[in-house]
């Protein structure tokens, strides 16, 4: 009890699972990304342990093996650059975006296609006309929507080029 605060066994014990589960994230990472968090090399140890067990037993008591290290530990920390990490970029975002928007114009009005090579110059004309045939059509059959999304990744691509 701090500062006569009463934290209940229920309490103690979520807080120790969120901890643990963090560290089960960390078990995810590659070492290049665990390299960035600046971790303790005792939790370093036991994450790089846990990435070389295969039993469900093994990597259970490893999981709770990294929970017990990062208790005293100030997680907060590591668990915002997890979050930064796996949370897409919003410039990432707002390009997918704007793939999304070009694939609905140029399926809308194909004669785009020829602004769109002008604006992105990696972008393969003949291609993206061709799957905006196959898309209508697929549309039109009622099919799996493949060149749709093919086109989407013509596109997406085209975009990205343009943007690194």
């Amino acid at each position: 009890m701090e500062d006569g605060e009463f934290i209940s066994k229920t309490q103690r014990k979520k807080q120790m699972h969120d901890v643990q589960s963090l560290g089960v994230a960390l078990t995810k990472l590659s070492p290049e990304q665990l390299a960035r968090f600046n971790l303790p090399e005792l939790l370093l140890d036991a994450i790089l342990e846990a990435k070389r067990h295969t039993t469900h037993e093994a990597i259970r008591r490893q999981s709770q093996w990294i929970g017990k290290i990062m208790r005293d530990m100030d997680v907060a920390p590591i668990a915002a650059q997890l979050a930064a990490l796996n949370a897409p970029t919003s410039r990432d975002t707002a390009l997918f975006h704007r793939a999304e928007k070009w694939r609905t114009e140029i399926l809308a009005d194909p004669s785009l296609i020829a602004t769109f090579v002008a604006e992105f110059p990696s972008a393969d004309a003949k291609a993206i006309a061709i799957l905006v045939e196959k898309a209508k059509a697929e549309r039109a059959a009622e099919r799996a929507p493949k060149h749709y999304r093919e086109l989407f990744h013509a596109i997406n691509d085209a975009v990205r080029k343009a943007q690194a």
